[in-house]
């Protein structure tokens, strides 16, 4: 009787999940069957949805119950706490499995190459997620000393930052930050968040519903300069294109048209400044210096030369993440991204590399939605099963699946399982129950361990 098909996946946030789910629903499934192991090096799964997806946004962290439904599957196990390139290698991977999948995202802030960026005070955004949604690599206190603070970027990442900022810590209070956050935010001087887009409200990439989130808050004031509602042939075409453009569109239209209100915390949405230069005095950021810009016709933008300084104390930059360099692989260093032909990773030369397979922002980069990671999955899973089909993938040494098991236990690797989850989620719903919150996140990487049961 042939043995399953064996697969190891290198990261299980969604994209790793939805590979392993599209493996789960294939034709090989059901003959010979697939054995599907994650490996992931938070002691928790589920990735940017757990460390990335701000915690006042509970509707994006409902994917994780349909992530849920595929781990609890009999094929699939989980071993977190595991760390490729220093636990496990790609050679030590392919004695277990007829194929490997990389699905590891994105979790550092892409470099913004102006004047001033190394200045105390100048921070990145992926660095202030992981802080407030509980990262236990992270420092447990951040800095929020500043009155008016600047945020550079028009993503949906960037308006999480601002709302973050401009909320008070009781707002966030019900949600599942731990403690420390909660502590943090609540002694926030925040009063001014100031938003940058060097471009137009036509080709900003808010999606409307996250949007129009910013101004559900009893404490933020939402202000858009009506100076800044400009479109030009490039700009209307691709609002009649794209639905969520014109909607987007619509709602910054309608807020520079109204009066503005008396709520504490002001939250500026600009257009048309091109970050030039982080202001600072002492090592301290003390400004920043921007580039009135304008429409050239096509939706891009041109400088003007005119410059303004704004008075801020801090910067964060939101222009992006930025996936970490994998140990054996190629690499694209512009990109951030693993090269590949629909999800078979490609020598330089480009042959394809034997049995190694990425999806998800490793694959792509760091753009979409979560829900984009399907189609990525898909087509890397039929690749994948392509190759089993045609005998193009390795042979592995010990595909029996208690063969890595005794691999992580014989070096001394202390890994988390998918009961260990269970148990896990259990420990931080029981937090969150005396206060009458859903659950308070457990940061510390031993306590994980420890309530996930892989350590006394």
């Amino acid at each position: 009787m042939p043995r399953p098909l064996r697969v190891a996946i290198v990261g299980a946030g969604p994209a790793g999940i939805y590979a392993a789910d599209a493996l789960l629903k294939s034709e090989a499934a059901a003959e010979p069957g697939v054995s599907i192991d994650l490996f992931e090096r938070m002691p928790a799964p589920f990735g940017l949805i757990r460390y990335g997806v701000a915690p006042d946004h509970p509707r994006i962290k409902g994917i994780v119950k349909a992530l849920h439904q595929v781990l609890d599957k009999p094929q699939v196990r989980l071993f977190g706490n595991v760390d490729y390139g220093t636990d496990v290698h790609l050679d030590d991977l392919r004695a277990f499995y007829d194929a490997v999948v990389f699905s590891t995202g994105a979790m550092a802030d892409r470099p913004l190459d102006i004047p001033g960026v190394e200045l105390d005070g100048s921070y990145g955004a992926a660095d202030f997620a992981s802080w407030y949604d509980g990262h236990p690599d992270v420092p447990r206190t951040w800095p929020l000393e500043a009155e008016k603070v600047a945020v550079l970027g028009v993503g949906n990442v960037a308006l999480d930052i601002a709302r973050i900022l401009a909320k008070t810590g009781d707002e966030l209070l019900p949600t599942e930050i731990p403690a420390n956050v909660y502590d943090g935010l609540k002694a926030n001087k925040a009063l001014e968040i100031h938003v940058f887009g060097r471009r137009g409200p036509a080709q900003a990439k808010f999606s409307p519903m996250e949007l129009r989130e910013l101004d559900h808050s009893p404490t933020i004031e939402v202000i858009v300069n009506p100076e800044d509602i400009d479109y030009d042939d490039g700009s209307i075409a691709e609002r009649r294109k794209n639905k969520q453009t014109d909607m987007v569109a619509k709602t910054l239209e309608n807020w520079a048209i109204r009066d503005i209100g008396d709520r504490p915390h002001k939250l500026f949405l600009h257009f048309f400044e091109s970050p030039v230069e982080i202001l600072g005095e002492d090592g301290k950021v003390v400004g920043l210096r921007t580039e009135r810009t304008e429409l050239d016709g096509t939706g891009n933008v041109k400088g003007t030369g005119a410059t303004t300084d704004w008075d801020v104390q801090a910067v964060y930059r939101a222009v992006g993440y930025l996936s970490d360099e994998l140990p054996k692989l190629p690499w694209d260093a512009v990109s951030g991204t693993v090269p590949d032909e629909g999800g078979r990773v490609i020598e330089e030369g480009g042959a394809h590399m034997a049995s190694t397979y990425c999806t998800g922002w490793i694959r792509r980069g760091p753009v979409g939605l979560i829900g984009h990671t399907k189609g990525d999955a898909n087509e890397t899973v039929a690749n994948l099963l392509d190759d089993f089909a045609n005998g193009r993938l390795l042979t592995p040494e010990s595909p029996e699946t208690d063969a890595v098991v005794s691999f992580l236990e014989g070096k001394g690797i202390t890994y988390t399982t998918w009961e260990g989850w269970y148990a896990l989620d259990a420990a931080e719903k029981a937090l969150g129950e005396p206060q009458g919150r859903e659950r308070v996140k457990i940061v510390e990487r031993e306590d994980m361990l420890r309530a996930s049961g892989a350590i006394q």
